[in-house]
């Protein structure tokens, strides 16, 4: 069994170890089944890459001046997965990526805290857990509210600012059984048991930091519901460092477009939003006398009608059509775009002297001559079409005088 070196030392990244086995990679390794046979999967007698467990990602690095992409344990055997094959028998060095390893111990150890906390205050369990390559989210099986994951929060980091050591125990049989602590799943074995003094007991096969000081700080960015419970997300050390600083620079963008403060800049969008809304409302206004004039312009006689309008678009194309429509015309074609781009068009029918035409058989027609896409109801259709605005205007006034 290879020996675990990141349980002695979570923060040991350059070690040495002999080649015990090294062979391409099965199908144990890939979800399809199909195997990686471009990768190598080698065993060492000794490691400190932490294989993937406990919803943590396994570590990567170098081990013998070859790439480890992965590292999973499979039946109690640690195989790195390499992009190029070692030799078995020879000693090699190995380093992990220092800077990942450190920045997902601050995750998990923040994790434990946060879990903790939820599971004193509220009862809550930590039914998930899933460190991913950009944050770190937790599910509870109760709903918290954003005021309560402040107080969270609020405590977690006093946890941190206390810079206690964090201990790990291998409890034996009779000293677990007579254990309060927290686990997501049944163990069978030797249980490594995670303290945080005063903060949480837990199992866990993952490294952590040796002081909560080394967290850094703990921000829990989101809150949603999530099967019954909670999803919370969580930003710790680096992380949320990088975080802040994202948004400080964003900010400062925002600021300086708005020339306004940066604690200043949500009232600044508010007043924005604000006018913009005005803006919006008066346009609607104007675009509806536009239509409205535009039907005035339309000779009341009640023939079919087909509008090509540079300025009219969206739900104004229904309107002018329905106005049209109700001046009492028996169908209103209203098109948007050029010939060559294509155009969006809405057709409509309303009955006249007992009669009124099918827009779906209507449509199905106009769409087959100019390669078209669309459909609706019988009284009104809509969509896209290609062509010129002489050959589809033609093509609507005389399907529509045939049928009439």
């Amino acid at each position: 069994m290879t020996e675990k070196l990141f349980y002695q030392d979570s923060h040991l990244a350059e070690f040495e170890a002999e080649v015990i086995s090294c062979e391409p990679a099965g199908a144990d390794f890939d979800e399809s089944g199909k195997g990686q046979p471009h990768l190598w999967a080698a065993e060492l007698d000794r490691t400190a890459f932490f294989p993937e467990g406990g919803g943590q990602y396994a570590d990567t690095g170098v081990l013998g001046g070859v790439r480890v992409v992965d590292v999973q344990e499979k039946e109690d055997r640690i195989l790195h997965l390499l992009d190029a094959p070692l030799e078995p028998g020879i000693r090699v060095a190995g380093m992990i990526d220092r800077e990942e390893r450190f920045m997902k111990m601050q995750q998990h150890s923040g994790e434990h805290i946060v879990s903790g906390l939820v599971n004193s205050r509220f009862g809550y369990h930590n039914v998930g857990f899933h460190l991913g390559s950009e944050d770190c989210t937790m599910d509870f099986d109760g709903e918290l509210t954003k005021e309560q994951l402040s107080e969270i929060e609020r405590e977690a980091n006093r946890a941190v600012w206390k810079n206690l050591e964090i201990q790990t125990l291998y409890p034996s049989k009779e000293e677990l059984a007579e254990m309060e602590y927290r686990s997501k799943i049944e163990i069978e074995g030797q249980v490594r048991i995670i303290v945080v003094p005063g903060y949480d007991v837990c199992a866990c096969c993952a490294p952590h930091v040796s002081r909560t000081g080394e967290i850094g700080v703990i921000k829990l960015t989101h809150v949603q519901r999530y099967k019954g419970g909670s999803r919370v997300t969580m930003l710790c050390g680096v992380r949320a460092l990088a975080d802040y600083a994202e948004k400080q620079e964003q900010a400062g963008e925002i600021s300086a477009l708005l020339c306004a403060k940066e604690n200043e800049i949500a009232e600044s969008v508010q007043r924005l939003k604000d006018e913009a809304n005005a803006l919006k409302y008066a346009l609607v206004e104007k675009e509806k006398k536009l239509i409205a004039a535009k039907t005035e312009l339309i000779p009341k006689d009640g023939k079919p009608v087909c509008v090509f309008a540079e300025d009219v678009e969206g739900d104004s194309m229904r309107i002018l059509m329905n106005l049209v429509l109700e001046a009492g015309h028996g169908l209103c074609a209203v098109f948007h775009g050029n010939d060559n781009d294509g155009y969006r068009y809405v057709i409509g029918s309303r009955e006249q002297d007992g009669r009124i035409i099918n827009m779906r058989g209507f449509a199905k027609e106009f769409n087959a001559a100019f390669n078209g896409r669309g459909g609706g109801k019988p009284e009104m259709v809509q969509g896209t079409a290609r062509g010129s605005k002489e050959e589809m205007r033609a093509w609507i006034l005389e399907k529509a005088g045939e049928i009439s």
